[in-house]
C-alpha cells in the first residue's frame, strides 16, 4: 500500500521534478484545517493510484523556497506535475471525486483497486 511522501525543498527536483510518472505534490501545513481533511483523501488516492501516480507532501512552514518558487498564497494547494512540468492547480480542500475528475485526464494506467 503506497502513501504520500514526505518531501522537502532539497528533495523536490529528485522526487518531483526528475519523477518518471506525474506527482501530486500536497503544499500543506500542520495547523491547517483542510489540509487535515483533504490528507486521507490524498492517502485513499496514493493506494489506488501507486502505479500510475505519487504524492507528495511538502509542509509550507518548513520549506518555503518551493512554496514560494510555485506562488503557494493558500494551503492545501495540490500541484500536479507531469515530466517536470505543473499541468494542474487545485487550491482548497476537494472531495475524492471531484480531486480524481481533475487529476485522471494526466495520468496513463487506470486504478489498481
Amino acid at each position: 500500500m503506497a502513501h504520500p511522501v514526505a518531501i522537502s525543498d532539497t528533495s523536490f527536483q529528485s522526487e518531483v521534478i526528475d519523477s518518471d510518472r506525474p506527482v501530486l505534490v500536497d503544499f500543506w501545513a500542520e495547523w491547517c484545517g483542510p489540509c487535515k481533511m483533504i490528507a486521507p483523501v490524498l492517502e485513499n488516492i496514493a493506494s489506488d493510484y501507486s502505479d500510475s501516480l505519487k504524492i507528495a507532501k511538502l509542509d509550507v512552514d518548513h520549506n518555503p523556497q518551493t512554496s514560494m518558487k510555485f506562488g503557494v498564497m493558500s494551503i492545501p494547494t495540490l500541484l500536479l506535475f507531469k515530466n517536470g512540468e505543473v499541468v494542474e492547480k487545485l487550491i482548497g480542500f476537494m472531495p475524492k471525486e471531484r480531486l480524481l475528475g481533475k487529476i485522471k485526464p494526466h495520468l496513463t494506467v487506470s486504478a489498481t483497486a
